[in-house]
């Protein structure tokens, strides 16, 4: 398929000029002015839009085993409501249970993956530790183009993992050339605070939000960067929500330490006021970790955007429909965790970013794409407007306005934390491999047309790494004996 994308403004991280784009074979083979269409081409008129790359979500969860139930939305219907959006990838989770093969998990998880409509890709997280997950990681990079490796410092009892899991796979996949994230809350924390709250008759989902205050996550965060300040690794945050790790992850790169930290779109604008709603199935609805946070805290994660020391947006996509979140009536600790948003995520932080003045259109587009691209070493496949990069782009709309709702959205959930909110700007195309599959209200998404893109290891910043380490690496100290001179 060729299409011709004519009259629109091509807006990068770097930069926005007026430009005609040609895509054909999946990928972008010309940029320039008064391009000519080839004869059977798609010509779709940009005028009056912006011509972005796709945005790449890194973190989702398509129907995942959690918490007793699975997750409602499959790789097909999450990728769909994600080109709806103008996302064009995701990086989802593999998750394998304690004691359970990394290997065996990521091919189960691609077999699911099969149908999705879009391109995707896989963090797989360690949540034990043993020769052969050390062994099984090697495989996974070399292998499987797998070069982040996912630990979770939270859901003790289940696949939280302790320090000394966080110092044997940081250091391996340092040697690997991956990249590690980390999920940081103080699992040890909030299952004492679970405990007390229960204790003390609050059952509803206030308590989750009680049971995971502020300040476990910022303790958190600290310890990961502490963890991978002594092994000189590199390290990402995921679903940042908090001032306190917001500071953590500024002050670590203040002082040169290659820390990276992920915000949600829902915890920008939502705050621990929905946790008090009386209609106890709308509260449940919004039960995720983190949770949502109170406002002031907003503040420092749109200021950690706009300076560079947050670097990506994503939406932990992880729908459970009402009657999965009843599964936690009588206990909060049982209320399923997640929320959707991939569909939704472009709108909200154009609206709420761009049009507010925090952010600038070539700010957006970092922010929800390039960054994720170089962070993730798929860069300029993935992320740019360029000649050669996948044809993987969204014409966006800066002034349509759409108003958010789980009665209109293409998400297999039955609710929507963004319900109501009426956002300005929007994904009017978007091309998944140089082919429309979404335009102006008709979704084109194809079952299983979507591509597992390998991500190479040992992207860029590992270069300046590996010179910091040497440096900081501490020198043997030679003693020569001591000389005595005889009388």
């Amino acid at each position: 398929m060729t299409v011709l994308i004519r009259g629109g403004t091509v807006v990068t991280a770097e930069s926005s000029f007026r430009a005609d784009v040609l895509c054909a074979e999946g990928v972008i083979q010309a940029i320039g002015p008064a391009l000519s269409a080839p004869a059977g081409a798609e010509t779709l008129d940009a005028g009056g839009m912006l011509v972005m790359p796709g945005g790449i979500d890194p973190h989702t969860h398509m129907e995942l085993p959690f918490m007793g139930t699975t997750a409602s939305e499959d790789f097909y219907t999450g990728t769909a409501a994600a080109l709806a959006g103008g996302t064009t990838m995701a990086i989802d989770f593999v998750i394998p249970n304690p004691g359970v093969s990394l290997l065996e998990s990521y091919q189960t998880w691609r077999g699911w993956a099969e149908k999705a409509a879009a391109d995707y890709s896989f963090h797989v997280a360690v949540t034990w530790w043993s020769e052969q997950v050390r062994e099984e990681m090697g495989i996974l990079t070399r292998e499987h183009g797998v070069n982040s490796f996912k630990h979770f410092m939270a859901y003790k009892g289940a696949i939280m993992v302790d320090d000394g899991v966080l110092l044997a796979s940081f250091g391996r996949a340092l040697e690997l050339g991956a990249l590690c994230t980390v999920h940081a809350e103080n699992g040890e924390a909030v299952y004492h605070l679970q405990r007390k709250l229960l204790e003390a008759g609050i059952t509803g989902p206030e308590g989750h939000a009680l049971s995971r205050p502020p300040e476990v996550e910022g303790e958190a965060a600290n310890r990961a960067i502490a963890v991978a300040a002594v092994l000189g690794a590199p390290l990402y945050i995921v679903h940042v929500s908090t001032e306190e790790a917001t500071q953590a992850i500024a002050r670590a790169r203040a002082s040169g330490q290659r820390v990276y930290g992920e915000v949600l779109a829902q915890h920008l604008v939502i705050d621990e006021s929905v946790y008090r709603d009386p209609d106890w199935a709308r509260a449940a609805a919004h039960v995720m970790s983190p949770p949502f946070r109170p406002k002031h805290h907003q503040n420092a994660l749109w200021a950690g955007l706009t300076s560079g020391q947050l670097q990506t947006t994503a939406t932990d996509h992880c729908c459970f429909c009402a009657p999965q979140k009843a599964m936690g009536r009588d206990n909060f600790t049982q209320i399923p965790n997640g929320t959707g948003g991939i569909e939704d995520r472009m709108s909200v932080l154009w609206h709420h970013g761009v049009g507010s003045g925090r952010l600038t259109p070539s700010e957006f587009v970092r922010i929800t794409s390039t960054n994720t691209a170089q962070i993730f070493n798929i860069y300029p496949r993935k992320g740019a407007v360029a000649v050669g990069s996948d044809a993987d782009l969204v014409l966006w709309d800066p002034a349509g306005r759409r108003t958010i709702s789980a009665r209109t959205h293409h998400q297999n959930v039955d609710f929507n934390v963004f319900e109501g909110m009426e956002v300005q700007g929007r994904a009017y195309a978007t091309l998944s491999q140089g082919r429309v599959a979404w335009k102006d209200g008709d979704l084109r998404a194809v079952r299983g047309a979507g591509r597992y893109v390998d991500r190479p290891c040992f992207p860029p910043y590992f270069a300046a790494i590996g010179k910091r380490n040497d440096l900081a690496r501490p020198q043997a100290v030679v003693r020569k004996p001591a000389v005595h001179n005889t009388p």
